[in-house]
Formats: C-alpha cells, sequence, structure tokens
C-alpha cells in the first residue's frame, strides 16, 4: 500500500531560487529557517531540486539550463550520487544520509527530485544493475526520453526495469529519504500521442518504495496531469501537478481556477492533486538573470494561498526562506488558513464566472465551514451569496433555503433590483457577522446573504463555524 498522510504535504523545494545549482550549506541554513519559523505551523519537507548529481550545474546557465550530457556522480551500479563539490558530505559513499540525518535532526523530513528512468550514462556502460543479472542498457528504452533534460533513459516495463528502480529506491530509503518527486513522468509532454507513455514507471518507483518498507512520498511532475487518468495518479502516487510549472503570473494563477474546478473531487487521503509550487518571496538567483522578488502582489499572494488550501493543495514554497520578510513570513505562517490542507476538510467550488469565484469548505467532523470570495477583476468589487445555496452549508444555520433556489444564481443577487426582495426575506433568513481571516475584521450576514467589497485580484475568506 502506499502512503496515506492525512494531510497535504507542506515544505519547501530548493528551485524556484536555486534552480541547479543549490548545495549543502545552502540546504541546511533553509532547514533551519524552516524549523525555528515555520515547523509549528506544519511545514515539514525540504526537498532539493533537479541535478543535485551534476557536477557542472549552472556553469552555462546562459545557454543550457542543463547541459547536453554534463559528467554525472555515479556509483557502479548506475545509481546517481550527490555531487561531493557542492555536498560534502556526500563523500566516501553516504550519498545524502548525512543531510537527511540533519535535517531529520531539526525535527523535519528529507527530501529529492529525481528524473525518471536509468542515466543514460549508465546504459552507454553496460553497468550492472545490484540485486540482478540484468545490465543498465537492458533496462533502458532509448525511444524514451526527456523534451528537456538529457540525463536519463526510460525504463523497459520488464524485470530489469523494475529491479533498477528496486535497487536505486532502496538506496534513497538507505539515505533516509521522506519524499521523491519525479519529473517527466506525470505528463511526458514529448509524445503528444501518448502523453501518459511512463504509467508503468509510476507503478515500478511505487512497487520499489513498497518493498522498502518506509513511508515515502511519491511526487509526479511535470504536468498537465490528465483528468482521465486520476485513477491511475491516485492509485500509484501521493501528488501530480495539474499545471506545467507555476509562476508568478496572473494568468497563471487566473487559470488554476479552471483546473481547481476539475480536479477538486479527486483530493483524498493520501492522494492531492498538486496546484505546484508557491512563487512566494525572493526568487530567481540560479537562473541567470538575477535574484528578484515575487511579481505577485500582496492581494494575489492571499489569492494564490487561499486557493491552494481550500482546494487542499500540496504546499512548496520556492522562495530562499532567510530572506523571506516579515509579511511572506506572516502569510506562510496563518494556521488557521493552513489547516484547510489536513483531509478533514473539503473544499468546493460554488461559482465562477468571468469576474468572480466562490469556494466554499466543510469539516465535517467539528462542523467548522468556510467561504471564499475571489475577485479576478484588477479594480475593487463587490461579491455575495446567498447562503441557501451553498451546497456545504445544507444543515447548517447559515443553510436556510433563500425561497429563489433553482431560480437565482449568485450572480443575479448582484443585480439590481433586488433590494425590495430582500426586505421581503428578513423574517425567515439567519443574520449574524462572520469572521474575515485575513484581516480579522467581521462582516455582517443579512438575510441570508453574506456580501463584501473584495480588492482587485484578491480574496476574502469568511469563518462562518
Amino acid at each position: 500500500m502506499k502512503y496515506h498522510m492525512n494531510k497535504a504535504p507542506m515544505g519547501w523545494n530548493s528551485y524556484d531560487y536555486y534552480d541547479t545549482t543549490v548545495n549543502e550549506a545552502q540546504v541546511k541554513a533553509n532547514a533551519d529557517f524552516m524549523a525555528e519559523h515555520m515547523k509549528d505551523a506544519g511545514w515539514e519537507y525540504v526537498v532539493v531540486d533537479i541535478q543535485w548529481y551534476a557536477k557542472d550545474a549552472g556553469t552555462m546557465r546562459d545557454r543550457y539550463q542543463y547541459i547536453p550530457f554534463g559528467e554525472q556522480e555515479m556509483d557502479e551500479y548506475g545509481r546517481l550520487l550527490p555531487d561531493v563539490n557542492r555536498f560534502p558530505s556526500s563523500a566516501g559513499g553516504r550519498g545524502f544520509g548525512p543531510l537527511a540525518e540533519y535535517v531529520h535532526g531539526l525535527g523535519l523530513k528529507f527530501g529529492i527530485h529525481i528524473m525518471r528512468g536509468i542515466p543514460r550514462m549508465a546504459a552507454h556502460k553496460h553497468l550492472p544493475i545490484l540485486g540482478s543479472d540484468a545490465t543498465a542498457n537492458e533496462a533502458a528504452d532509448p525511444s524514451s526520453i526527456c523534451g528537456w533534460n538529457p540525463d536519463m533513459y526510460g525504463v523497459r516495463k520488464e524485470e530489469a526495469g523494475q529491479a533498477y528502480y528496486d535497487s536505486v529506491i532502496g538506496l534513497y530509503a538507505q539515505w533516509g529519504v521522506d519524499y521523491i518527486k519525479c519529473d517527466d513522468i506525470c505528463n511526458t509532454n514529448i509524445y503528444p500521442r501518448n502523453p501518459y507513455s511512463a504509467a508503468h514507471e509510476v507503478e515500478m518507483l511505487q512497487h520499489a518504495i513498497e518493498k522498502t518498507g518506509r513511508q515515502i512520498v511519491l511526487s509526479l511532475s511535470p504536468g498537465p496531469a490528465l483528468i482521465e487518468k486520476a485513477w491511475h495518479y491516485e492509485k500509484y502516487a501521493n501528488m501530480w501537478r495539474i499545471t506545467d510549472d507555476f509562476w508568478d503570473r496572473w494568468d497563471l494563477l487566473r487559470n488554476m481556477f479552471d483546473r481547481c474546478e476539475l480536479w477538486q473531487t479527486h483530493v483524498a487521503q493520501g492522494s492531492y492533486p498538486d496546484c505546484d509550487m508557491l512563487p512566494l518571496g525572493k526568487l530567481g538567483k540560479g537562473f541567470g538573470n538575477g535574484e528578484r522578488d515575487t511579481h505577485f502582489t500582496r492581494d494575489e499572494q492571499m489569492t494564490m494561498m487561499t486557493l491552494w488550501c481550500i482546494f487542499g493543495s500540496p504546499l512548496m514554497v520556492g522562495a530562499e526562506l532567510t530572506m523571506l520578510d516579515d509579511w511572506t513570513l506572516w502569510l506562510l505562517t496563518r494556521k488557521e488558513i493552513l489547516k484547510l490542507v489536513s483531509n478533514d476538510y473539503v473544499g468546493r467550488q460554488v461559482e465562477k464566472n468571468g469576474r468572480y469565484a466562490v469556494w466554499s469548505c466543510l469539516n465535517e467532523k467539528t462542523g467548522e465551514s468556510y467561504l471564499a470570495f475571489f475577485n479576478f477583476l484588477e479594480t475593487e468589487q463587490e461579491i455575495c451569496c446567498p447562503l441557501g445555496e451553498v451546497e456545504q452549508l445544507a444543515g447548517s444555520i447559515w443553510g436556510q433555503d433563500s425561497g429563489q433556489a433553482g431560480e437565482k444564481q449568485t450572480e443575479g443577487y448582484q443585480a439590481q433590483g433586488m433590494q425590495a426582495q430582500d426586505r421581503q426575506r428578513q423574517d425567515k433568513l439567519p443574520e449574524g457577522k462572520v469572521q474575515e481571516l485575513w484581516t480579522g475584521t467581521e462582516t455582517a450576514i443579512s438575510d441570508g446573504i453574506l456580501r463584501e467589497k473584495v480588492p482587485g485580484h484578491g480574496v476574502r475568506m469568511f469563518a462562518l463555524r
């Protein structure tokens, strides 16, 4: 059985700031910061992203993100090892064991990025596979490659391929790895006629993880994941990307509402459609264009955090944590928002149109309920919602019938001329006040309708209780 955690993973990933260049000291510094300032809010994974095995990573960034067939650290069985120059504690064949031990000592969990398949260098050299009579070239499928990274061949759906995955995942388990982000596997987009061509490798990875007996999160990238393959992701993986790389642009954030609408019913214990990383704080130093601040406004950042949480996505921060300003740290440690990634909370879209979206969230165990208003416009607008039309509020004090069932959608209540009908319902519908979680202010519910002005590209998140 795969690992069935009870909340979506939350952590830090080195990619958005360091690209391929992160080193051991930098990983430790970010882990130290997380342990001191973020662990109490639920953040726990520290993930080293792509090409930790590449000896010359980042040295030709003006020309290549991934240097073609660059030199790699590898053992005699074709298993990639950390570059000793960047990760000195890995010397002597210790791999990521010492770094994982350091992270565990902080009360955190350790993860790594891998590319699917077997190193091309191992296949070309016919290296043996540990625990098998087969060699790397027999496991490798040279017709299965990644369109953007030159390091690997896919593996064949046969015993040699499974033996290789068993050997490499067994090594990671010995190191103490808790999280594996496997790339070029969720959507093998170089093959448009067969974008899930590596489905058998997902299964091989999960089988190899199960053989170790260790609880290891399996995360699949890149997206967009294929909705028709949802059952397969759910059976064999813990996370799968529903988008390609997500960056700090409003059009990408707006599009994520469409993707969350598509995937909202597939969030479950141990199975999490992944909205990708949170591009907050300082970003981009390793990409060759210099360090920069996120392009998202503060309202857009709150919108992103609220959507990721109410949807139930994993949360991975890509910033250099040691450089977080006070406001961004505050954003990332709001327990009353972050707790929604627990499987006890179920989020559902109530309405979406060209101007705004409304989401609800319910904890059936405690009765807690929430409502979020998202403004798609650049300017402030008033958004309202008749609470009697929110399915998740049925049976609650706020879920009394508005008298308009089936006749009026939320948008209709924002048209002129409704005031008189509102007054006619005063004696029938609930009233009260609810708290907005980002500002701490209270908002009145009148005649069973929640109304609030929401800033451009912003959000208001209400705890209805």
